[in-house]
């Protein structure tokens, strides 16, 4: 994974509220964590359903501490802030030229870094919920030790790539919130056939097209070598439910799946990957 040295980031889109005090807790980090290790630690949609309503509170973030050191393509090869906004510019390029394509209109919604706890218009939520992405505020939050969680708990490899995948994923669902298609779940929310399931596997298939077309957006000097597909593959099957429960409580539940198998997350992003078309992401009809 390899920026162009000359493409221009724009920071903006990232917000960095670490280190600021975020209130409003509902519940503990003991509490959520249990919650997260079963059933919603990764790539939570509502984080509000875990631990309670959001007051919206906390300090106002910002990005100029970002603004300043993160201003090209070798910027985000050389730190991991850096990066995080590269990719995040690089995926809402693509879907808002995709959108355009589509004759509609792309709303761009920032990353907000958080350490801790973070307040949002879904909830309060720790750092144990993992990455998520907020309708309420059409926001994607992430703490940046999710990424070493990934290797330690759950064994995936990581990288630069890995990294890209968490992100692509979660504006994954900014798409699915703008497409109208986060009402598809309703009730729906856990089985191995749920909306649920079905609105995450369709995610990790959006990271797959923009995967697929990211060095068109002009943040990368050449395409994605098959070692960092690797990684995302691996980071995707680290993350089924099936292993993830086997690894909490040494059986895997069915009944209680909110984001697919193994298997099925390393599918759909190759779906996504290898046909480069978001209407290939159809999880809602038929099998998955």
């Amino acid at each position: 994974m390899d920026f162009d040295d000359d493409a221009q980031l724009d920071a903006s889109q990232v917000e960095d509220s670490r280190g600021m005090p975020m209130g409003g807790m509902a519940l503990g980090g003991g509490a959520v964590g249990v919650i997260g290790l079963i059933v919603a630690l990764i790539f939570g949609v509502n984080p509000g359903h875990i631990v309670g309503g959001g007051d919206g509170g906390g300090s106002a973030p910002s990005s100029g501490s970002l603004s300043s050191k993160c201003r090209t393509g070798a910027d985000a090869d050389q730190s991991e802030d850096c990066r995080i906004v590269g990719v995040v510019n690089s995926v809402q390029a693509y879907w808002k030229k995709e959108f355009a394509d589509s004759g509609r209109d792309y709303t761009v919604a920032p990353t907000r870094l958080f350490s801790g706890s973070t307040s949002t218009a879904c909830g309060s939520a720790t750092a144990e919920v993992g990455p998520f992405y907020c309708p309420g505020d059409k926001r994607v939050y992430l703490d940046l030790g999710f990424f070493q969680d990934l290797h330690d708990k759950f064994g995936a490899k990581g990288g630069p790539f890995a990294q890209a995948y968490v992100v692509a994923h979660e504006y994954g669902h900014h798409v699915q919130d703008a497409l109208g298609t986060m009402r598809k779940v309703g009730g729906s929310r856990q089985g191995a056939s749920s909306g649920s399931v079905r609105l995450e596997l369709q995610a990790d298939c959006y990271a797959g097209v923009w995967a697929k077309h990211a060095v068109q957006t002009g943040f990368f000097s050449r395409p994605f070598t098959s070692t960092d597909i690797t990684d995302a593959l691996d980071a995707a099957g680290s993350v089924g439910d099936d292993r993830i429960q086997r690894q909490a409580q040494g059986r895997a539940d069915p009944e209680t799946f909110t984001h697919g198998t193994s298997a099925q997350r390393q599918h759909w992003f190759s779906t996504g990957y290898d046909s480069g078309g978001p209407s290939r992401c159809d999880t809602f009809s038929g099998g998955i």
